[in-house]
């Protein structure tokens, strides 16, 4: 377990939590939607907090795994970075020294893993690069970590199939997935 004063929290919005989190005391940031929120909210995060570890729990959509599964993310990947044209893969950024894929290391061993997929999109089709949940956040998150040598671990609760129906199962699948999320917070972290 983790010491509280070592953890920040962040998660994308507040219906991700449904105030479960704030009602028991605990701090949670919230990123926005999007790679560049993210990204931004991290770095002002890791700069105030000197955190040592970075947790992000929130929601994905996957094809692969079920909904309300919950699904501890392996390693985040760019699903939009496309500079194809000019002979780079998809996903990956030119001339980064970070790879395409930012590997994390597992915590919870009973919990199945999946590569995630980050976009600034929401996802209803199948992904151009290869991932088994996507979301729109968690890359930016994992780079900033990397780049600032904080631990990041993020798990996922699946409310949709990442398809035509996404928009309507995300919102329908919330409460369940702040409750899954929570309960699995309080077995990282000692308060």
């Amino acid at each position: 377990m983790f010491n509280i004063k070592d953890v920040a929290l962040l998660m994308a919005l507040p219906g991700e939590s449904q105030g479960l989190f704030e009602k028991d005391g605990v701090p949670v940031v919230y990123t926005g939607i999007g790679k560049v929120n993210a990204a931004l909210t991290a770095m002002d995060v890791i700069h105030k907090t000197k955190c040592k570890v970075m947790i992000n729990l929130g929601t994905a959509g996957s094809s692969k795994f079920k909904t309300h599964e919950l699904v501890e993310v392996s390693s985040f990947v760019q699903r939009d970075m496309d500079i194809s044209p000019l002979g780079f893969k998809i996903g990956e950024t030119p001339f980064d020294p970070l790879p395409s894929a930012i590997e994390l290391i597992p915590y919870f061993p009973e919990l199945p893993k999946g590569v995630c997929g980050t976009g600034d999109s929401f996802e209803t089709g199948p992904s151009k690069v290869p991932c088994e949940l996507v979301d729109m956040e968690g890359y930016a998150l994992a780079k900033v970590c990397r780049k600032m040598g904080v631990q990041l671990i993020s798990l996922k609760y699946i409310t949709d199939g990442a398809d035509h129906n996404a928009h309507n199962d995300w919102e329908a699948n919330l409460v369940q997935g702040s409750k899954k999320l929570f309960e699995y917070y309080k077995k990282m972290v000692a308060t």
